[in-house]
């Protein structure tokens, strides 16, 4: 089993937890950090996740690109996060990249290059606290627990984040709708297109702005990325897509 590190959001923490600001007056303000304090917390970080496990095979540390495909999607797509990386952040991966192997793909997220990871080579571990790594089937550590995502739990969850949308991530999801509201709606009206587009047109829009939030809050398999053009597949349901024993395959390709 290979441990999958989402290693994007522990070395951006690190990073950021050593920046100190110098005040030198005359409207001058300089950003420092520590490389070596920023490092070693990172490295204690993954020693501390390969001691949880103790036995596995690899270690695979995942980051995202500097461009994201969701932007053209929705160009306001995490668009309060527009800040600069903080301080050593690509000096951090460059060291990490003597030690581990590190994977980045053209214009995806840290989280979709290890959805399309995990489905195409099944069996190891997704080490994330990312809510969003709940769509994809197999184990997953959230830094609190160690559990496992059935393939029907993980479709769910893909339609239960386009209804309930994420704000930290820019998208609104169905205005006055949250995780258990849209719970409660799918369990009473069923894991379906068709109920997602009725809890947007119930609030005066349209299936394309559920198609545009599903996409949003889609985190790439192996079959949501055409391999040869090296660009993800983006998700276009049939009418009648439904979670049915965990499909997440009932769809037509765009």
């Amino acid at each position: 089993m290979k441990l999958l590190i989402d290693a994007d959001f522990i070395v951006y923490k690190n990073c950021a937890a050593v920046e100190t600001e110098l005040d030198f007056g005359n409207d001058i303000i300089v950003v420092t950090s520590n490389f070596s304090d920023a490092y070693n917390a990172t490295d204690r970080e993954l020693t501390r996740i390969k001691n949880k496990f103790g036995s596995f095979s690899d270690v695979i540390l995942f980051f995202s690109d500097s461009e994201n495909f969701r932007k053209k999607i929705l160009p306001e797509y995490k668009g309060h996060r527009n800040r600069k990386k903080p301080c050593g952040y690509k000096r951090v991966i460059n060291e990490l990249k003597k030690e581990y192997k590190v994977i980045i793909k053209p214009t995806l997220e840290a989280d979709d290059t290890m959805g399309i990871y995990a489905t195409k080579y099944p069996g190891n571990c997704i080490v994330s606290p990312d809510k969003d790594m709940r769509q994809i089937p197999g184990k997953l550590y959230n830094f609190d627990e160690l559990f496992t995502v059935s393939k029907e739990e993980g479709a769910k969850w893909h339609l239960i984040q386009s209804a309930a949308g994420d704000q930290t991530d820019g998208y609104s999801g169905v205005p006055g709708i949250g995780v258990k509201r849209a719970t409660t709606i799918f369990e009473s009206k069923g894991y379906s297109w068709e109920t997602l587009v009725g809890m947007y047109d119930e609030k005066g829009y349209t299936a394309l702005t559920a198609i545009t939030n599903a996409r949003l809050a889609r985190i790439l398999t192996v079959d949501d990325y055409d391999f040869d053009k090296k660009e993800p597949i983006l998700w276009s349901p049939t009418s009648d897509y439904k979670v049915d024993n965990g499909s997440r395959s009932k769809v037509k390709t765009t």
